[in-house]
């Protein structure tokens, strides 16, 4: 018999093994979290399966994403990523995740980490949604809002709101699985992945 999942995943292999593994998975690993943001920001304007893609491209091309070297990259190695074949060729977006590693290393200078501060926009409890479709999944909240909100001020860059409702759900903050797809249940459940 086959699994019920959300039908947004449906189009290759690699995309069905990130629904059913990844997305929606809590994350509380700082790494994880700047290799979302890295990979989301990216995807503005592209589809996620574009992305999914050249996500080997991305470990590569940033430091296994490694947030501390991202942010000492120079403006030469920039040059050369823009150059890059196996990631979006984008000088703004790389230029961003440069900046935005900087960032992550400040918020976590103050939080003690990236997670425990992205974690209490969402009262360190996962928002289990109930959407019955594809269409009435938001594309932001009030949470999001408020998180696009505040890293603006503190300076990160092609993050908005709705980047970060998509990081929100990717990293398990928000449980948009759709309630007939069967991750849905099984992440409401507690202690499970």
């Amino acid at each position: 018999m086959s699994k019920n999942r959300c039908p947004w995943c449906l189009g290759f292999e690699e995309y069905i093994r990130y629904h059913d593994e990844e997305w929606g998975v809590p994350i509380y690993e700082d790494r994880v979290h700047f290799e979302f943001l890295v990979l989301e920001s990216a995807q503005a304007g592209l589809s996620w399966s574009t992305i999914l893609k050249k996500r080997e491209g991305y470990r590569k091309a940033f430091a296994d994403f490694d947030y501390q070297k991202v942010a000492e990259f120079s403006d030469e190695h920039v040059d050369n990523l823009i150059k890059n074949p196996e990631i979006i060729r984008n000088s703004l977006k790389i230029k961003a995740a440069v900046n935005n590693a900087k960032r992550f290393m400040e918020v976590q200078d103050e939080h003690g980490s990236f997670s425990n501060y992205i974690w209490g926009f969402v009262d360190n409890q996962v928002i289990h949604n109930s959407w019955p479709s594809l269409a009435e999944v938001p594309a932001t909240s009030k949470e999001s809002d408020a998180l696009a909100k505040d890293m603006k001020k503190r300076g990160f860059k092609f993050l908005g709101s709705t980047i970060l409702y998509a990081h929100m759900q990717a990293t398990g903050l928000i449980n948009d699985h759709l309630v007939d797809c069967f991750r849905f249940e099984q992440l409401k459940k507690p202690g499970r992945k």
